[in-house]
């Protein structure tokens, strides 16, 4: 009985470390180059400055929300009017607050003054902490990621030229922006963020933060994501939740503990091309989802 239990638990772990292998080998040659056309981190990318990049990143992500094609011209919208560059230009704004920088600029739930305010209180936080970068590390040591998250973007909608510019009108789309991080939803744009920070850099993500490891972030869950990782096995939750978020992350950190999050563009973006989803279970060596299961020995 024993003897049979054990042959069991290997042909087991076998199964699940091909399933690693195959999904390490499937995000190798995933065609990033061609996607990137489609990602929102397209246009930072398009700086240099580390101060730019993380300026212009954090409104991208913040807009991410909806059709990509949609909020793609938005953000392109926004951040051609941040010059003489995008740093500079949050600063100024955040020194002498101006609801009207992005007159004509609206994007679904969000009005010129969210974007306004959005931009001040980046430039609020970089004045006051030396950079977004610095600031995040700071409340990461004693608090932890989700924690640290939702003071970052508390601390961005409190800040004192947000406050001046949304007096006496709604907050509601502002706050849409940048969520709180504690509350029940996974979070996904301000998590999208991080990622962009601090993993790589390759050639999506821009490893600009210290202080962070990759393995410490959470993958930016979507709908895109969520399909494909119920497809593929990685979790069986149907819901949007931080809890969600977490059980995907632990099982793609068993395929490799110290990057977990490096497996979301390829993933996100097969969902999103819309290539059928039992292709990719077939390609992994699943012959339906609930068969994968991921043991902690597999790895890159």
């Amino acid at each position: 009985m024993r003897r049979a239990g054990s042959k069991k638990a290997r042909a087991a772990a076998n199964r699940d470390a091909a399933f690693g292998a195959a999904l390490c080998e499937f995000v190798r040659e995933f065609p990033v180059q061609h996607r990137l056309m489609f990602d929102p981190v397209s246009i930072p990318h398009r700086y240099r400055a580390p101060e730019d990049i993380e300026v212009v990143a954090l409104v991208a992500a913040c807009l991410a929300y909806g059709r990509a094609d949609r909020f793609t011209r938005c953000i392109e919208e926004v951040v051609g009017r941040m010059i003489p560059t995008p740093s500079r230009f949050a600063e100024s704004l955040a020194r002498a607050p101006n609801v009207d920088v992005f007159s004509g600029i609206r994007y679904r739930f969000n009005q010129p003054d969210d974007l306004a305010a959005l931009v001040a209180g980046i430039g609020w936080m970089r004045l006051t902490h030396n950079g977004l970068g610095a600031r995040f590390k700071d409340l990461f040591a004693p608090h932890g990621m989700r924690s640290a998250l939702a003071i970052f973007a508390e601390e961005i909608r409190e800040a004192p030229p947000v406050l001046e510019m949304l007096r006496g009108g709604s907050t509601r789309g502002f706050r849409f922006l940048i969520p709180d991080a504690r509350g029940p939803g996974a979070c996904k744009r301000l998590n999208l963020y991080l990622r962009w920070m601090v993993r790589g850099p390759d050639q999506v993500d821009f490893g600009l933060w210290n202080g962070i490891r990759p393995k410490d972030l959470l993958i930016p869950l979507d709908t895109h994501v969520a399909r494909v990782s119920r497809a593929i096995g990685l979790t069986n939750r149907s819901d949007l939740s931080w809890r969600t978020a977490e059980e995907i992350t632990g099982a793609l950190s068993a395929v490799d503990p110290t990057d977990p999050t490096r497996f979301d563009f390829a993933l996100c973006h097969y969902a999103m091309s819309g290539q059928p989803l039992e292709q990719l279970a077939r390609r992994l060596g699943l012959d339906r989802p609930s068969s994968a299961r991921v043991a902690q020995t597999s790895r890159c």
